[in-house]
């Protein structure tokens, strides 16, 4: 249940205090009881501008508002006092006549100034209330008001720190960050302007008032918003006399049993001082009149079809000649304001005659920030086409960018000149700023591009230097290669960072900037290296058995090797392994920085010298130098092959290499059994003991050795004629007879071509490819055991074998292991060379 709302006329409205109704009041309300806890808030302001209406929303009270619909007329006469409902402590509220109203006329402003000096004398709070559109003038903000009382509450009362609450009604968009500064100078200059008495010469403002503002939302247009507004406000004046509150550090508080007593008083001082008298007549007509002629001259000037003009069209695009007509324009209003007003009173005259010219000077900014902004649009655009041009024709260069930065600069002085208006010196310099940063950002964003294209582009010729050489060098690995790596970087690098060094002086960089491009550029020489590094090393075991096959399948003219049983295959095979170790080892790890390193002795110590004596038992072995994941003395960032990789390759490779191994003694004995013509040296004993019978019968008649020698002679024409060496040398029982009886007796030849045809009718409907790879529906024949060895070693003694005359005829597969294949396919191989076959045939063969 809220308390009730008591309220009394407490000055009527020809100045006569009602003693015996605030009397009565203070029963009522229980005043006596509450000491020194209680407040007491007025309000003053313009007359119906809602100051009841808001005291009763905001403290609860009764006070009569006006009829907005019998129109604006004034409400409240005199002085009336209420309790406020709900608040903590007793809070008293005191509704003050409003100010300039029509009633009292313009010669009657004296009670305005006793009532407005009794509520700062009586209150601990005066809200003063204001429409937010008078924020900057004269008289609608109270200021000659607050001037008067002023001056007379320093001589006539000590201070009390009253808090000044300003309320500013019907808010508009501007922010009150932005209006609270201008209503605090303004009651700062008011304090300044007013006399002061000898005590108070140096008194502050701070010792008689604490100044806060507020601001209200429009009632009318925004009621709940008003309502809400206001409800935040109301909690403000709960406690408003503890430490912190609106009224905090009041001073000279009177008992409340007292009140009545030193209201009194108050009011009685008031009334008998005579410096609240009226302004002279002459004044307040002046005032009026020329606040008037002002307002015609700015309607005059908004509605003039010139400045019309001038607006719609500063609106696309810069207008020259801006300045000197719009002056003249201005010129022209204020003229005619001076002519209508040279009768009044000069002060009034020049005061209204300022703020005329500082309204129209209003109006008119936003049409010259415009039009300053088309002309630093317009500067821009030209000063980026002039600069584009000469980067084009000319390249980039510092200089040149600043000269024509400066000439387009001064253009738009010019511009800005033009615009200028003789009433008012406005300054251009923030445009004119934001237009040369704006240039310097294009200048820099140009520059930063070109500056990235150069860089680009010796980056690309650095890589192009180093790629293949690099590649080529590693792929040749040996103790010189990394020396010969570092000696073409440096060589590489120094020339390319010289070029980028002196294409860097037309951009004039500050020694830090260019030494991080220079240093960038080194940096990617280096990348480069590193780069090719470890893609060889990704390939390192294909360029380890490349190196490998090279060294052992041909001799040291790069000629091929022919195993003929001279060869030392062991120390052959050595030394293309260390060849590829080398190699394994020149590629574990970069080596730009020229330190040293123990890799290759590493490696060969566990890879290639495991064969020496005493290596071979690894059990004996204490440690093992591959067991690890980096090498010493060579930084991780720097390591390409790991020894546990190493390891890991060199198992795989020897595994991959050992077939080659294995095929070159096996083809080398093959070669000795071939060569090999004599019988056994026991069979040529047994010849001798068995056959000495003979041959002294041969030396005992000598038609038997001619007999002999006329028979060798026709052998040795067959045998050099039909090459009978070369075919038995493909095997003695299943090639050389059934060769040699080919050659004799050709017509077998039509036989052996009939069973071909029959075979690959039957078995090979389709022919294979012609790229060396057998259809789906064709028959193989593997090898038998004497060509399977053969096949695995890359098809070389394949190749060999059906090479005659360096030439591939063609490729046969053997599908079963038979002891009848080898006769049979020998028997083919006479007809490849007839060339009376097809090139892929496929022959079927019974187990």
């Amino acid at each position: 249940m809220g308390d009730a709302c008591f309220s009394t006329q407490l000055i009527d409205g020809d100045g006569v205090f009602n003693v015996s109704g605030l009397d009565n009041f203070m029963k009522e309300v229980k005043l006596g009881e509450c000491g020194l806890s209680y407040a007491v808030v007025s309000i003053m302001g313009p007359q119906s501008s809602g100051k009841s209406t808001l005291l009763n929303h905001l403290f609860g009270t009764n006070f009569r508002e006006m009829d907005a619909f019998k129109g604006r007329s004034q409400t409240t006469k005199g002085i009336w006092l209420a309790k406020a409902q709900n608040i903590e402590p007793c809070t008293l509220v005191m509704d003050l006549e409003g100010t300039d109203g029509r009633e009292r006329g313009e010669d009657d402003t004296a009670f305005e100034k006793q009532s407005a000096l009794f509520a700062l004398a009586v209150s601990d709070i005066v809200l003063i209330n204001m429409w937010c559109h008078d924020i900057g003038r004269e008289q609608a903000a109270n200021k000659p008001l607050l001037k008067t009382v002023f001056q007379v509450m320093m001589r006539l009362f000590s201070p009390r720190k009253t808090t000044l609450l300003f309320v500013i009604r019907d808010k508009s968009k501007t922010p009150l960050e932005n209006l609270e500064p201008i209503l605090r100078e303004d009651i700062q200059k008011i304090w300044d302007a007013v006399p002061k008495p000898h005590a108070h010469k140096e008194t502050p403002l701070s010792e008689f008032f604490n100044v806060e503002v507020v601001a209200l939302s429009s009632y009318e247009e925004k009621e709940e918003l008003f309502k809400e507004q206001v409800s935040h406000l109301r909690a403000r004046f709960q406690h408003s006399i503890a430490p912190g509150g609106l009224a905090g550090d009041r001073r000279g508080v009177v008992p409340a049993s007292g009140f009545s007593f030193s209201s009194q008083q108050f009011w009685k001082i008031i009334k008998e001082n005579k410096d609240l008298d009226l302004p002279a007549h002459k004044v307040m007509v002046a005032t009026v009149r020329c606040e008037e002629i002002g307002n015609e001259k700015v309607a005059s000037f908004t509605a003039d079809e010139e400045w019309q003009q001038f607006e719609e069209a500063i609106q696309h695009d810069y207008v020259p000649g801006f300045g000197k007509k719009l002056s003249s324009i201005l010129d022209r209003c204020l003229s005619e304001y001076d002519m209508e007003a040279i009768y009044f009173d000069e002060g009034v005259r020049t005061s209204k005659r300022q703020q005329l010219e500082s309204k129209l000077l209003q109006l008119v900014n936003p049409a010259y920030q415009l039009l300053l902004g088309h002309l630093r649009t317009r500067t821009l655009e030209a000063f980026k086409e002039s600069f584009d041009k000469a980067l084009t024709k000319e390249g980039f260069a510092a200089a040149a960018a600043r000269n024509c930065m400066q000439t387009f600069l001064e253009q738009f002085d010019k511009g800005s000149e033009d615009a200028a208006i003789q009433q008012v010196k406005w300054d251009p310099s923030k445009v004119k700023d934001k237009l040369k940063r704006d240039m310097e950002a294009h200048v820099a964003s140009v520059r930063n591009a070109k500056l990235s294209e150069l860089c680009a582009k010796y980056e690309a010729q650095l890589t192009k230097a180093l790629a293949e050489p690099v590649e080529a060098l590693l792929d040749s690995a040996s103790e010189d290669t990394w020396p010969a790596i570092r000696k073409l970087l440096q060589r590489e690098t120094k020339a390319v960072v010289s070029g980028l060094e002196s294409a860097l002086s037309a951009f004039e960089l500050d020694e830090a900037s260019e030494k991080d491009l220079l240093a960038k550029l080194e940096n990617h020489g280096r990348s480069v290296v590193e780069s090719k590094a470890k893609e060889e090393a990704g390939r390192v075991l294909i360029r380890m058995k490349d190196r490998f096959s090279t060294l052992f399948s041909r001799d040291a003219d790069s000629m091929p090797r022919v195993w003929t049983g001279k060869e030392d295959i062991k120390a052959i095979t050595k030394t293309a392994r260390s060849a590829s170790m080398k190699l394994l080892a020149t590629l574990a790890a970069i080596r730009l920085d020229e330190d040293v390193d123990n890799i290759e002795n590493t490696l060969s110590l566990a890879l290639v010298d495991t064969a020496r004596p005493g290596t071979t038992d690894r059990s004996i072995q204490s440690f093992d130098p591959l067991a690890s994941s980096s090498w010493e003395r060579v930084p991780e960032d720097k390591t390409l092959i790991s020894p546990v990789q190493c390891k890991s390759l060199w198992r795989q490779f020897k595994a991959e290499t050992e077939y080659t191994v294995t095929q070159a003694i096996a083809a080398q004995e093959a070669n000795k059994r071939n060569n090999n013509w004599l019988p056994p040296p026991w069979a040529l004993a047994a010849m001798a003991i068995l056959g000495f019978n003979e041959f002294m019968t041969l030396l005992k008649n000598p038609l038997y050795l001619g007999v002999i020698f006329v028979v060798f002679l026709v052998g040795k024409a067959f045998w050099v004629q039909l090459d009978i060496a070369t075919e038995f040398q493909n095997g003695f029982v299943t090639s050389g007879p059934p060769f040699t009886v080919n050659k004799i007796c050709p017509h077998n030849n039509e036989h052996l071509e009939e069973i071909s045809r029959r075979g690959a009718e039957t078995c090979c409907p389709r022919k294979a490819k012609r790229d060396g790879t057998p259809t789906n529906e064709s028959f193989f024949i593997q090898q038998c055991d004497v060509c399977r060895v053969v096949q695995r070693n890359h098809n070389r003694e394949w190749t060999r074998i059906f090479k005659p005359g360096g030439k591939m005829i063609f490729r046969v597969y053997l599908f079963a292991e038979n002891q009848h294949c080898s006769l049979r396919l020998h028997m083919a191989l006479n007809l490849w060379r007839l060339k009376r076959l097809p090139d892929f045939v496929s022959f079927p063969f019974s187990k």
